[in-house]
This record gives C-alpha cells, structure tokens and sequence, in this order.
C-alpha cells in the first residue's frame, strides 16, 4: 500500500507542478471561476452559471491553442558565485541570449532546482519527526510524511522575473536574488523563458536545459572572537606534517657538522664550498593547536538538533583565530575524519566546505570517534566537543578528555522538549565551560559564552 501511495503522491505533485507553472495568477481565478460555475450551473432550468462556465472554457482553450504557436529560441547561462550560505540571500545574474529575429518583449523567466520528491526508500524508511504522535490515519497514509521529506529537499523559492526587452539576436541581463534554506549542493535544472497569452491566462513556455550546482554553506550565528586556552605543544615533524607525509621542522641556519648529525642533514653544496661537512639547522615546531569535536552520531537521517550542531561547529570555525595556531575538525562519517585548517594549511572555507556536506552517522556507533581523539590528544592543547546527547557514553568520553590535562568547552544541542536540569557530570567543577544550547534559541545560548 506504501509503494501505491508513494507513485500517488509523485504524480500528483508532478501534475500540481506542472499547473503552477503553466497558469498565470488571472488563470488561476478563471479556473476558480470555472469550478464555482460547474457546480451552480448544474441544473441548467435554475441558473444561468452555465453560461459563464462556457464562456470561460472557451477563454482558455484559446489561450491554449495560442501557446502552441509560441515559436521562439533562447540560450542561458548562470553567473554564480563561489558558496552561498544558508539563510542568507544569494544574489546572482542570469544571462539570455534571443535567437529569434524578431524582438522579444513582455517575456518572464522561471528557475527550476530539481525535483524534491523524496524516493521510494526515503518515503518508505524516514518518519516525520513527531509522526508517532499523529492519529492511525495520517500514520498509515504518510500525507504528513511525504511533505516533509519534499520540505526537507525543496529548492528557494522563485516567483517569476520580468526580463528586459531582447533584439533580435542579442543579449540581456537579469539580476536575480534567492534565498537558500538549507546546506549542501543546490542543484539547478533548467530555465523556462515564458510569455503570458493575450487573455493572460497561460504561459507559454521554452525550457532551457542549464544543470549546474554550487555549495550552500551551513547558516552561522554571531559569536564573540572567542581566545581558547591552552599552551603550546611539540608539533613532531612541524607544520608541514600535517599535510604531508614525512618529517619537516622549522630551518634555522647552517653550522658546522657534529658526530651524530644525520647524513641526510648534510648540505652538500656548502660542503664543497668550505672544504668541510655542513649541515642544516631546524628548530622543533611548538604552536596552539585545538580540536572541534562534532557528534554526528543518532538514529534519524535527518534531525533540527544534528543541523543546529553543524550551524554551530561552523561558527566556531569561522571565530576561532587560526593565523598562528591549528585547527582540527574531527567528525565520523562513512569513515573517520580529521581535517586541519591554519598557519597556511588551508582557508576557514574548506572547513565550511567539509560542514556543508556531512551527514548524521547511523551505522556505527559513538565508541568509533574517542579513540581518533585521544590518538592526537598529546599535541592538542584544548578541545571543543558539540555533542547530539549528554548520556553516560559522552559523559565518560569528556572525563578521559579531562586526563589528558587539556581545556574543554562541552556544547549539547537539544531539542525544544529537552530536559533542561541538565547534570554537568565530568564538567561540574568547570560550570562555565559547560553549556546547554536549545533548538530555537542557539542565539542566545551562544551569546552566554563569554570571551576567555
């Protein structure tokens, strides 16, 4: 029954689609019109509704057989930039070019973002959350479901643009600003350049194929410009071993060569030069590092808390000062990540990058992500943990991390109906290292940690 619903619902989504677009706003009160006249006009002896019910079919099957007759020719092409971020309106300029040799005026243009209906297997195995809390009606028919797995996927919305004249043969140029609410990759289909019929009833409509796709990154809150604790620690093989393999420290001078030395220290160049054996000079690297710590662990594929933790860890990675210090994100996919940011490594937005497509981690469990942390604790000089969850599993997690002697702020994002006596556990010497940050009101809980 599940499997008949879902083919239901895609239909009837696609078709509604399809009529949305095709109708003009005086073309959806004419159908209005036409319904209200189909129904009162159905004894034809009382009322003379039947005659407006005629009159207006006749208005749009001209209209109709006048958008067949629609013959013109465009090209397009999106300039995009780089991200765009989530929440935040991104602004962009469409160029179309006419290929008509005629001039084009009173034209509209529509964006397409892909089809959001969810598939067979999303429908069949992601519930709405709450769902449990519905009547057996709405459970049993998914209704509620299936809107918002299409909520979940849906592009911005965008009402039609007027497009400036086009020549025959030339170009023009539309500004465009949409709103993106949601990370991840917001997928471009198509574009339909319309033209309302003379009644202003219907479109009619030249799809332009143009699939592209640009990264939105997860939405940021306002933090205080935040100077984590923590000295500093012997980096082995410095800088450079953090993005490579092999050993590299910081190169000092030359001097003359000591039994002991390396042979590979040798610089051979100078050797020839002075007579003698000489050899390079490094200082062992010792600089700040710390870690972000995100929790991608939970049961749901998708949750509002799993989204606030990402929102969250990205304004952290925007805040944190990484000029002369590390930053590791650490987080457990398909697999365990650690990804560094700083001192020349790479930019705060390949971190924002990274955060925009990482998904919640449902096949494994928590006990995966604490030994990649305490494999790098000996040079981290404090941590940040984000954290779906304050159970026992967690709570022994930030209680190892305290043995290491390092600094810790400890974030759990909670839902609207979380309990909000939360036991500080392992962090109750430390209350103002400990922070509890509801779903609604990230904001101000973040407002609450103070600069230290």
């Amino acid at each position: 029954m599940r499997r008949f619903l879902y083919q239901s619902y895609r239909f009837s989504y696609s078709f509604r689609c399809r009529i949305i677009r095709r109708f003009t706003t005086g073309g959806f009160l004419v159908i209005g019109i036409l319904i209200a006249s189909a129904v009162i006009g159905l004894d034809t002896r009382r009322t003379l509704a039947y005659q407006g019910f005629t009159f207006f079919s006749v208005l749009v099957l001209i209209s109709g057989i006048w958008c067949l007759f629609f013959r013109a020719s465009f090209t397009a092409r999106r300039v995009l930039p780089r991200f765009g971020t989530a929440g935040e309106p991104l602004a962009y300029r469409i160029i179309i070019r006419s290929m008509s040799r005629e001039q084009q005026r009173g034209l509209y243009l529509f964006e397409e973002f892909g089809d959001p209906s969810p598939t067979l297997e999303e429908f069949l195995e992601i519930p709405e959350p709450g769902e449990d809390h519905r009547n057996l009606f709405d459970q049993a028919f998914g209704v509620y479901r299936w809107r918002w797995l299409v909520s979940r996927k849906q592009g911005p919305s965008f009402r039609a643009r007027s497009l400036p004249v086009l020549l025959p043969r030339s170009e023009g140029e539309l500004n465009v600003e949409i709103l993106p609410t949601r990370r991840g990759y917001l997928r471009f289909t198509e574009m339909s350049v319309a033209r309302p019929d003379p009644f202003g009833l219907l479109y009619a409509i030249f799809n332009i194929q143009a699939p592209e796709s640009l990264l939105i990154l997860p939405k940021r809150y306002a933090l205080p410009q935040i100077s984590l604790p923590g000295t500093r620690r012997y980096q082995s093989g410095g800088v450079a071993l953090t993005s490579s393999v092999g050993e590299s420290e910081e190169f000092i001078s030359m001097r003359d060569y000591r039994p002991g030395d390396s042979l590979r220290r040798i610089h051979w160049k100078s050797w020839a030069k002075t007579g003698k054996p000489v050899v390079r000079e490094y200082q062992d690297e010792f600089f700040v590092r710390h870690a972000l710590i995100l929790d991608t662990f939970q049961d749901a594929a998708y949750s509002e808390v799993f989204e606030e933790a990402v929102s969250v860890a990205a304004s952290f990675a925007c805040t944190i000062r990484t000029r002369d210090s590390l930053l590791d994100l650490m987080f457990v996919g398909p697999e365990a990540y650690c990804f560094t940011s700083g001192r020349g490594l790479s930019h705060t937005d390949k971190t924002l990058e990274i955060l925009a497509s990482v998904s919640a981690c449902r096949e494994k469990p928590f006990s995966v992500l604490p030994p990649m942390v305490f494999e790098r604790a000996s040079v981290l000089s404090g941590c940040i943990c984000i954290l779906l969850l304050w159970d026992e599993e967690r709570k022994h997690f930030v209680s190892q991390l305290r043995g290491f002697g390092m600094p810790l702020l400890v974030l759990v994002i909670t839902d609207k109906d979380g309990d909000n006596n939360y036991d500080p556990g392992p962090m109750k010497d430390q209350p103002e290292n400990f922070h509890r940050l509801e779903v609604g009101k990230i904001q101000e809980g973040l407002s609450g940690i103070c600069e230290t």
